[in-house]
């Protein structure tokens, strides 16, 4: 058939059609029942409907593009508020670390502690958090993320409220304990509730928020020290201590904001009400089915029931090769980010400097808030990134950048001495080496941590890899001054270098690439054993991220 004559047939039709259709209702030809003429060629009114459909199918077509547009925001501004909120919890650790490292002089001046006494009350906190976290993942999934976060406010709010009102050092230890509970929890629960509730092209970075607040706690810290240190000795302290309530008030409006994990809904044979919480958080509804259905699959349900599974505990205590793997990721680099001493270097920072020629108390807090600034600057390049070049080269970046940092530190302490250049050499690799830890050890440990275990062991599996972290930061912490004096600051920033050179190593063999996967894809690159080296994505899985994009 010739096209073009077609074509040519068609615009005469086109400009007859309207007199032709008056010529025949002139001779009287009827249309049918319903309304259609009997000539193929239809009728006048055929032709305005035929023009009408196509008028309404382009505004339909444009209101569906504005509809989608209108959700596409709307979701991502649920899911960041939602984010935002799950992490004010770690503001409170941040507040903490950051605050005792200038409270704990004025503290050591008003109550008299003893050099033994004031290691175990910086440390005893990483420690006893650590209980937290353990029963954060069994509570976590008993009553849900949500309340979890909400109990670590108000546990933290009690031990903070004593520590204020403390008159002795016994009693400023149980505030310490109190609130290290209440960390315990909310640093372990954070991560997971938002890795469960993001959509898998925004994970990576949402789930870095925890990370971003724990620098904004600890740089609100640095500044509350040096705002307040003009205060008497005996109220300055405890003012410092007072402000870090204020975050966990904010905690109680956010329940009214946040909803609960669709992942633990599903635990729950909640099926129904995981939809309505994706459906808030994901741009489009095949989205939300396909998520629904990945989280059913996982969460062992079938028709609604749920399968006979073996107790979390016995199945981490007795694990298959593949839980294996993943405990040994998660734990591992948990571990690694505290032993290369990063709490050590924001807790003792002032001891640092001093050690580096700052005597006067003004200058040595000044210092630290620069500390505090460059830890938040760079937690942000972390946020922006994570997504878009994946975690494992940050994490390369990071290691191998905290290692030069660390060895040129002990290098400069050892060597240099108590001069202007001194100064000058500790506090760049000190801002230094916090600067790299933001950019990739921080916030992608807590990212890969809250990705890699399974849906009904995410929770208690995350809450162990808290446990390494937390008893890595509490045995740094403890014992870093005795260590300094034994073996110098710059023989201790030397052994930390160490830690940092084989924790690149660890990430080079151990850690997977999950950029890009959804949850449960990532469940299924730890089972394949032949692409276990910790780097590649299975070829299925990149094809199917290729077809759902």
């Amino acid at each position: 058939m010739d096209c073009r004559k077609g074509n040519s047939s068609g615009s005469v039709l086109f400009f007859l059609f309207p007199v032709f259709v008056g010529a025949m209702g002139l001779v009287g030809v009827q249309g049918d029942g319903n309304g259609e003429m009997a000539l193929s060629l239809g009728s006048k009114n055929k032709y305005k409907r035929m023009d009408s459909e196509l008028s309404d199918d382009f505004e339909d077509d444009a209101s569906h593009h504005h509809h989608q547009l209108g959700r596409k925001k709307s979701t991502r501004k649920y899911v960041l508020a939602c984010a935002i909120f799950a992490s004010l919890n770690n503001v409170l650790l941040g507040y903490d670390v950051g605050v005792m490292s200038g409270a704990i002089i004025f503290i050591q001046e008003d109550l008299k502690i003893t050099e033994v006494q004031e290691e175990v009350l910086v440390g005893i906190l990483s420690i006893i958090s650590l209980l937290g976290s353990l029963a954060g993942g069994r509570t976590s999934d008993v009553i849900g993320r949500k309340w979890t976060m909400a109990f670590a406010a108000i546990v933290f709010q009690i031990g903070a409220a004593i520590m204020t009102l403390a008159s002795s050092f016994e009693v400023l230890m149980i505030g310490r304990v109190l609130a290290g509970v209440g960390i315990g929890f909310g640093v372990m629960i954070a991560p997971v509730y938002i890795a469960e509730i993001s959509p898998t092209v925004d994970r990576g970075s949402l789930t870095s928020f925890p990370e971003i607040f724990i620098n904004l706690g600890i740089l609100l810290g640095y500044v509350s020290n040096y705002a307040f240190s003009g205060l008497s000795v005996h109220t300055n302290w405890r003012v410092m201590l007072a402000v870090g309530i204020l975050p966990s008030v904010f905690i109680g409006f956010a329940l009214f904001i946040i909803p609960e994990s669709p992942r633990w809904l599903v635990m729950q044979n909640r099926v129904e009400e995981a939809r309505s919480v994706l459906l808030k958080t994901n741009e489009n509804d095949k989205e939300v089915e396909e998520r629904l259905s990945e989280i059913v699959h996982a969460a062992g349900i079938s028709n609604g029931e749920k399968n006979e599974e073996k107790a979390v505990w016995r199945e981490l205590l007795s694990p298959s090769p593949s839980l294996r793997r993943m405990l040994i990721t998660g734990f591992g680099i948990q571990c690694f980010q505290q032993i290369t001493g990063i709490d050590a270097t924001v807790y003792y920072s002032p001891e640092i400097f001093h050690d580096a020629g700052i005597v006067n108390k003004s200058k040595l807090l000044a210092a630290t808030v620069a500390v505090g600034v460059t830890k938040t600057a760079f937690i942000l390049i972390a946020t922006f990134l994570v997504d878009r070049v994946g975690r494992k080269p940050l994490l390369y970046v990071s290691t191998i950048g905290m290692t030069v940092c660390l060895f040129t530190l002990s290098i400069s302490l050892a060597i240099l001495g108590k001069g202007q250049l001194g100064i000058a050499m500790a506090l760049l690799c000190v801002c230094g080496n916090v600067a790299f830890f933001s950019v990739g050890m921080g916030p992608v440990c807590w990212i890969v941590t809250s990705e890699i275990f399974p849906l009904r062991l995410r929770a208690q599996a995350s809450a162990l890899g808290a446990v390494g972290n937390r008893v890595c930061s509490g045995f740094v912490a403890m014992s870093f001054l005795s260590l300094a004096r034994t073996i110098t600051v710059g023989g201790t920033f030397f052994l930390f270098s160490l830690f940092s050179a084989l924790s690149v190593a660890f990430v080079y063999k151990l850690v997977p690439e999950t950029k890009g996967k959804s949850l449960e894809q990532i469940e299924l690159l730890f089972q394949n054993h032949n692409e276990w080296d910790g780097s590649e994505m299975e070829l299925g899985d990149a094809q199917h991220l290729v077809h759902k994009a």
